[in-house]
């Protein structure tokens, strides 16, 4: 990412309605889906500023890497251990069937080539452990977001799917979310690009709409996996270390 994305991701991640709706919904997915065991031990690959860690340590003992210089020492200081550095596919630092949780959130459309980032998780899983992915959806909606955040793709849910399989995994869950919002987003990105005025979007909005929009994408968190999802902004994917 550029350097500015994580410095408005330091100041927005405890506030901005995506941040803590996504949280609650990833909370919801791991605790339903992946259903780590009792003090389970997780890990999550490309952390960022830290901001999902304290929610992933409810479930059990919490290792991290991130690239970003700055955006680790952020996130070492956050939660009060170290996050290590590492670059995708390259995890030796951790121990091998190591973990019960992976978590791999908007980070693999980062990486330049996906499925040995895969891969490598893979290895670093329990047998019957769980990946515990997001990745931005629709190739159309590719926008100034995606250049600022030095994205290098966003899924199909067909191209994610077969990636997986591929890679090893039996898919547990593999859904779109972010689709109560759905068509505002898509609305704002196409006029975006017709108007030239195509922005990264990730302006802290006014409390009551920002408390609005956490309710509204907040809600998500008991569709997913018990009603279809047939669009969204993104998807979620929840896959399993036979």
């Amino acid at each position: 990412m550029e350097r500015a994305v994580f410095d408005r991701m330091a100041e927005l991640d405890q506030e901005h309605w995506w941040f803590t709706a996504r949280r609650r919904i990833l909370a919801e997915v791991i605790g339903r889906v992946a259903r780590p065991p009792k003090r389970a031990r997780l890990l999550e690959v490309g952390c960022g500023t830290g901001h999902n860690l304290p929610m992933l340590a409810h479930f059990g003992d919490v290792n991290a890497c991130e690239l970003d210089d700055a955006a680790r020492t952020l996130a070492s200081e956050r939660f009060g251990q170290s996050v290590q550095e590492a670059r995708l596919p390259d995890l030796s630092m951790f121990p091998e069937a190591g973990y019960d949780v992976v978590a791999l959130l908007d980070v693999l459309e980062h990486v330049p080539k996906d499925r040995p980032a895969l891969d490598a998780i893979l290895t670093r899983l329990k047998p019957g452990g769980a990946l515990v992915l997001t990745v931005p959806a629709n190739k159309w909606m590719w926008s100034a977001h995606d250049v600022a955040h030095h994205h290098f793709r966003r899924y199909s849910r067909r191209q994610l799917k077969q990636l997986a399989l591929a890679a090893g995994y039996r898919v547990e869950l593999l859904s779109y979310f972010n689709t109560l919002l759905f068509p505002a987003v898509a609305a704002a990105r196409i006029i975006g690009k017709l108007s030239g005025k195509d922005a990264a979007d990730d302006r802290m909005p006014s409390r009551a709409v920002n408390g609005l929009l956490d309710r509204l994408f907040g809600l998500e968190a008991g569709l997913i996996g018990r009603l279809p999802m047939p669009f969204g902004v993104s998807l979620i994917a929840v896959l399993r270390r036979p």
